[in-house]
């Protein structure tokens, strides 16, 4: 991770955002909230599967209302845009209405739609390529002299939403999701370096804007 070496050159262990150890918090805190399942967790019934794969409306409309709030969530959180965040909804809803034949049942309906929805937020990246994708360094450079308000320092959700869109996704999915840097490598079409180079560079980043002062080996 070459980011992180370079801020670090002389230091020992890792760099910890407390940013990101806020909102891991608060996730687990979502996560085990409750006896009932939540989120992507959530269970729908068999029947109601059922009909839904044979075309019945209604049935779709009992899936959304079960997990429509957990695919705004995620997308909220990898977009950090509200707009971009129902659009990809409605996109993912209605791909489901497409797809939703091809559901075996060999995972969890909503670990199966949790993908479609990552996997849409990420087509959507590629669509709008600003910069090199193999190129971590061009993905930051726009931001070397951007710096946090005030408020923004006390928001983990808005600092998150200042890193690059690239950036932001892997952080969520890494850090908040779950996912390892050999399921990254293969959403994005890249190597394990690739994700880990910019993780790191990412979460130094929302370290500096929360301790500002330049960091002291002893």
């Amino acid at each position: 991770m070459n980011g992180e070496r370079r801020q670090r050159d002389s230091c020992d262990g890792p760099v910890v955002s407390p940013v990101l150890s806020t909102m891991t918090a608060n996730a687990e805190t979502e996560a085990d909230g409750g006896a009932e399942p939540s989120g992507f967790a959530q269970r729908v019934d068999a029947m109601i599967l059922a009909r839904a794969q044979r075309g019945d409306m209604q049935a779709f409309a009992a899936i959304y209302s079960v997990f429509g709030r957990a695919c705004y969530g995620l997308a909220l959180r990898l977009t950090a845009n509200a707009a971009q965040a129902d659009d990809l909804v409605q996109e993912v809803f209605l791909k489901l209405i497409e797809n939703i034949r091809s559901y075996r049942g060999d995972a969890p309906f909503g670990a199966w739609l949790k993908r479609m929805m990552v996997n849409a937020t990420i087509d959507q990246l590629r669509q709008r390529k600003r910069v090199a994708e193999g190129d971590p360094d061009a993905l930051f450079a726009d931001l070397e002299n951007a710096e946090p308000s005030a408020a923004e320092n006390v928001d983990a959700w808005a600092l998150l939403s200042r890193l690059p869109p690239r950036a932001r996704t892997i952080v969520v999915l890494h850090q908040l999701e779950g996912y390892t840097h050999a399921e990254l490598a293969t959403l994005f079409g890249q190597s394990e370096s690739y994700s880990k180079s910019i993780l790191s560079r990412a979460l130094q980043r929302l370290q500096n804007a929360v301790t500002p002062s330049p960091m002291v080996c002893v």
